[in-house]
């Protein structure tokens, strides 16, 4: 799993969301940014996940938070994912695992006692200048946007 800790830079990267467009990480400085990785499009928790962002996104969106999804899907199956479950933000396509390598999210795991490699459900909080603020490993899909938006107002209140 992830080599990366709290207080360290976040790895840049550039890569296509859902329609196409090239998204950069350091385009985002100066807005604290919500990476979370997720395994697969149209899956239960995924989906979970994902809608929990998309109902929040206006307290989100007031605290300053930017909210990009990342799997290994293809932007196609992003699009039909988005479209799907109207969602109202970016989702990343990472159909190459150089994100999810870079993060150190993407390894071995077990489903129903088979062994394979997937993407681990992890949430990374970036900070304004680009540096990780908070790590979440084994993510509980239902809970990520309350434990984002309580980080962020104790950074806000912290002036970090």
């Amino acid at each position: 799993m992830s080599d990366l800790v709290e207080g360290t830079l976040a790895p840049d990267f550039c890569a296509a969301d859902q329609e196409g467009n090239v998204v950069c990480l350091h385009d985002l400085i100066g807005s604290y940014v919500v990476l979370y990785f997720y395994p697969r499009d149209n899956t239960p928790g995924c989906t979970q996940q994902a809608c929990a962002y998309r109902d929040n996104q206006q307290a989100l969106k007031s605290a300053g938070v930017v909210v990009l999804g990342v799997s290994t899907d293809n932007v196609a199956s992003h699009a039909k994912f988005v479209q799907k479950q109207n969602l109202n933000f970016k989702i990343i396509a990472d159909p190459d695992k150089r994100i999810v390598s870079a993060y150190g999210v993407y390894g071995s795991k077990t489903f129903m006692g088979r062994l394979f490699l997937g993407t681990h459900r992890t949430t990374f909080l970036i900070d304004k200048k680009g540096k990780i603020s908070k790590i979440w490993k084994k993510v509980k899909p239902k809970e990520d946007v309350v434990n984002i938006l309580k980080a962020v107002n104790e950074a806000e209140m912290s002036g970090t």
